[in-house]
Parts: C-alpha cells; sequence; structure tokens
C-alpha cells in the first residue's frame, strides 16, 4: 500500500471517519484516470460569505437558491455542507474556498459593482471582465550573505516593474473588447514574488514558524506599499484611473487598513467584519526589514491622498507553477517546498545558494498541490456562491 494511503488514513480518522473507500490507480490507457483527464486544466472554487460561516458555526440550515429567480429550491444544513467541502477538498484539491465578505471589503472599487470571482489560480480577485498581467519577483537573490533582506534593491526593483506593468496596459492583447476596455479604465497590474520557500530554506527559517510568517508578511507589505506609491506618483504625472473619482474614498480605506495591518496593531480597522492578522514584528530578527515595512506602508497612502492613483490594484501573488521554473525557483508562489528532499545545485542568480534541504514536515501526498495553466491574460473566472 502507498504511504501516502497510509497517512490520508490516520489523517481521516483522527477527524471521525470510520471507513474510506481507496480506488485503484490503473495507468492503463483506457482506464478511468485518462477518462477524467479533460476536467483537470480548471481549477474550482466555492464563495462562501459570512452569514453561511456563522451558520456553520450554529449548526443552522442553508438554503440553496436559483441563480436567476432567486426562489429556494432546497435546504440543507450548513454543517453538512461544509463538510462535503472540506472532504472533496482533501481527497482532489478542489474546490478552494473564496470569502465573499471579506474580499470585498477589502474591494478597491466597490462603487463599480462587487467583486464575484476569481481567475482560476484565484489570485487575481476583481471586477468582472478585467485582467491583470503579473510579473513575479524572485525573492532569493534579494537574500545578503549575512542572511538580511535587501530592501533597497527589491524596493527598486518593485518600483521598477511597476512602471513596467502600465506601460504593458497599452500594450497588451485582450481576448475580449469588453476585457480590453475594463482592463484599460482600471489599469489593474500584477506584481508578486516566488521562492519564499527556498529564501527561507536558505536562512535556516522553518516555513511554518511565526518569523517565516513575519518575513512573508513584512516582503509583502513592503512589495505592495512601494507598488502603490509608485502608482500614485504616475497619477500625478498622468492622471488616476478612469473611475477613481467615485472609489476615492473606498480605495484611501483599504489603503489605511493595510498600513495599519502592516504597523501590527490588532484594532483601528475600518468598516471590517473581520480584522487581518497584524504583522509580528516582535518576530522579525531583521530589524530593517520591519522598519522598511512601516515606511512602505506610510507612503502608500499619503501619495494617495494628494494625487489618486494611477492603478485601481497593484499585486497578486500566482502560483508560478510554470514561470517558477525559469526563473530558476526552488519553491513556487508563497508555497513551502513539497518534495520530500531537494538535490543539490547551485544557482547562478542567488546570492547565496542551498546545497540541500531537509525532509518537508509533512508527506506530499497529504498537500493540496495545484498545477494551473499559465496564459499571457488572466480573464475572471465563474465561480459557485453559496
Amino acid at each position: 500500500m502507498p504511504e501516502n494511503y497510509i497517512y490520508r488514513v490516520i489523517q481521516f480518522a483522527k477527524q471521525g471517519y470510520t471507513d474510506l473507500e481507496f480506488p485503484i490507480y490503473d495507468t492503463d490507457w483506457d482506464s478511468e484516470a485518462y477518462l477524467t483527464v479533460s476536467g483537470q486544466n480548471s481549477n474550482n472554487s466555492v464563495r462562501v460569505t459570512d452569514d453561511f460561516l456563522k451558520a456553520v458555526e450554529n449548526d443552522g440550515d442553508w438554503n440553496l437558491t436559483a441563480r436567476q429567480s432567486g426562489k429556494v429550491v432546497k435546504t440543507l444544513k450548513a454543517r453538512d455542507l461544509w463538510e462535503q467541502v472540506g472532504y472533496a477538498a482533501r481527497a482532489s484539491a478542489d474546490p478552494g474556498i473564496q470569502y465573499h465578505t471579506t474580499i470585498n471589503e477589502w474591494h478597491t472599487s466597490p462603487a463599480a459593482g462587487p467583486i464575484n470571482a476569481s481567475n482560476p489560480c484565484s489570485e487575481y480577485m476583481f471586477l468582472d471582465d478585467t485582467a491583470c498581467n503579473p510579473a513575479s519577483v524572485n525573492l532569493l537573490p534579494y537574500r545578503n550573505q549575512d542572511g538580511t533582506f535587501n530592501t533597497a534593491a527589491y524596493e527598486h526593483t518593485v518600483r521598477l516593474w511597476t512602471i513596467v506593468l502600465e506601460v504593458s496596459v497599452m500594450m497588451a492583447q485582450f481576448p475580449s473588447k469588453a476585457i480590453a476596455e475594463r482592463s484599460y479604465e482600471y489599469r489593474t497590474l500584477g506584481i508578486g514574488y516566488a521562492n519564499i520557500g527556498g529564501l527561507l530554506m536558505t536562512s535556516g527559517i522553518p516555513y511554518d514558524s511565526e518569523e517565516g510568517r513575519a518575513i512573508a508578511g513584512a516582503v509583502t507589505a513592503i512589495m505592495t506599499g512601494v507598488s502603490y506609491a509608485t502608482s500614485a506618483e504616475m497619477a500625478k504625472e498622468l492622471g488616476p484611473f478612469k473611475d477613481y473619482k467615485r472609489n476615492a474614498k473606498h480605495m484611501l480605506r483599504v489603503i489605511r487598513n493595510h498600513r495599519n495591518a502592516a504597523y501590527g496593531n490588532a484594532s483601528g480597522y475600518e468598516e471590517l467584519s473581520i480584522n487581518p492578522v497584524p504583522l509580528d514584528h516582535g518576530s522579525l530578527i531583521d530589524a530593517n526589514l520591519s522598519e522598511r515595512a512601516k515606511i512602505a506602508r506610510d507612503n502608500a497612502p499619503a501619495l494617495g491622498e494628494q494625487h489618486g492613483y494611477r492603478n485601481a490594484q497593484v499585486s497578486v501573488i500566482a502560483p508560478t507553477g510554470t514561470i517558477g521554473l525559469v526563473m530558476d525557483c526552488d519553491t513556487t508562489g508563497i508555497e513551502p517546498d513539497f518534495c520530500p528532499r531537494s538535490s543539490s545545485r547551485s544557482s547562478p542568480v542567488a546570492v547565496t545558494s542551498r546545497s540541500s534541504t531537509a525532509p518537508c514536515p509533512r508527506p506530499c501526498a497529504l498537500l493540496a498541490i495545484r498545477k494551473p495553466r499559465l496564459p499571457r491574460w488572466r480573464p475572471m473566472r465563474s465561480a459557485m456562491a453559496i
């Protein structure tokens, strides 16, 4: 019996399952596995509201309604439905969960309508019929030999690529007229990073640790803060995005909430049902990383209040499942190393290359690994709404 089956049985047993059925994996060309390949080029998500999650907590009922008429077609126990979603995700890595209420409370352009869905990989959340051009930064080359993070070089990269992506709005090709028009009007960008797992491993910092999460939070705060500040500087010269005026108060509120989180505050947020997990400065050994995260988040609202923003949204963290190979990344996106052991190799772009890594704390079979397609443009997807 494969080892991953044994681990899976143990995990399900801890959750209270008493019997499980494991189908035989047949690699024959005419087997059932090959008959299902056609559905494996997409990811599926279920979008849940806070009301649904409260019904799960209280063991309440939940009505399934018709899309067009809104008529109740079936009533279920919320916990039973939640259990089915969780079981399916555990067994097949689908569906993913999208938190509708939280997503829209962090929406920078709610006056134009709600965020209904995302792209297939779920990193891009914005209005229907919009798209962003992504650009991911390999974090490992920004590690200094003493283990600190080169924030000056990193901020320069983010600033430069924010400008490049803004230029790309005019150069990109889109699959439909509606997507082209709305992407031009809102000018959403997709700067992000990859290989944070490689950065942490090279530094000897566990991925699942307070310090690891604090580093990820600080690097993200710097990236998004610098990018929004650069967007505001471009707005000073070129004007804000077309629909900024009626969305200004909402966007500035979101930027202020980001700043509050970057300062590590547990309260003081505006119009949020659930407060975010703030940046843990106490777990950051690199004091400069902590300080630059605050400065980046100070500049973003300060410049935005003066000039507005050229872009309605600037950042995403993509899975980088394909481009990560070209970028010589050890790990994809914001994910850990899924392999039990990595072979020794050196990286031509890394300041300090790693020689080997210890086994992952959890076997690969227990982790939901997506294998996304990465098209040049990222159209909005449909999502089932609970």
